[in-house]
């Protein structure tokens, strides 16, 4: 984990100072900004390995920095802020964050949360190198390419994070299984991100947006009613799944 790059974005000195203090300790290499419009050009330069983005900045605020770093980026993105509001963190994730914590927060708990996440990262990029290297899905129409890790609904592509790319990976590999919500949660998040199901609903919501014809109608990925959702393939319906 040592060497790891974190871009740190909060306008509390104390808050900066206290987190680069715990993340330095393990190992990292930690950049920080307390303003949105550098956070943009430094995770452009740097090209962090995950960003720690506060949603209340002067000038642009989290919900923008996070947006506009999407058109460009699927680096991690861990939102903090002093609202626990469902509306703020609910329209974080919406705007492409991976996860979400409110202060106050013990330091050596983000550290944790931090590490579940790029342990994660690490898998899912373990397994793309061991045994994806040539793989496409292809759905009627949604064609999820494993090795260059784009998505192309009707051959236009679409942008996802890297967890909405993972969770949709996940649930397209094991189609018709219905995932309880925890389950699919622990698999994509990690046992050990203490987070919440929540998070995962959101990432659902927003693939939905992006890869459903009608998204309040899906066709693929569909809840499975008190259970949790699955990557739905009709009988006669046409895929294929190609590896080199």
């Amino acid at each position: 984990m040592n060497g790891n790059k974190i871009l740190v974005v909060d306008d509390e000195t104390e808050i900066t100072e206290l987190i680069t203090l715990y993340m330095e300790q393990d190992g990292f290499v930690v950049h920080s900004t307390d303003n949105g419009e550098d956070a943009i050009m430094l995770a452009h330069e740097l090209n962090p390995d995950l960003i720690i983005l506060d949603i209340s900045l002067k000038g642009l605020d989290g919900f923008e920095v996070c947006t506009r770093i999407r058109t460009v980026s699927s680096v991690p993105i861990l939102f903090i802020s002093c609202k626990s509001d469902d509306t703020d963190i609910i329209h974080g994730l919406t705007v492409g964050g991976d996860d979400y914590m409110t202060k106050p927060f013990s330091p050596s708990q983000l550290v944790a949360r931090v590490k579940a996440h790029l342990r994660r990262q690490s898998v899912f990029e373990q397994r793309r190198t061991e045994r994806e290297l040539e793989e496409v899905m292809n759905f009627d129409g949604l064609v999820i390419d494993l090795p260059a890790r784009t998505v192309h609904v009707m051959d236009k592509e679409v942008f996802l994070s890297a967890k909405e790319f993972d969770l949709l990976v996940q649930l397209a590999r094991s189609p018709n299984r219905a995932f309880a919500l925890d389950d699919l949660y622990t698999i994509v998040w990690g046992h050990d991100s203490m987070g919440d199901t929540r998070t995962l609903m959101v990432h659902i919501s927003n693939l939905r947006k992006k890869i459903e014809p009608d998204p309040a109608n899906p066709i693929f990925i569909v809840t499975v009613r008190g259970v949790g959702y699955k990557f739905n393939i009709k009988e006669g319906s046409s895929s294929t799944y190609v590896q080199g």
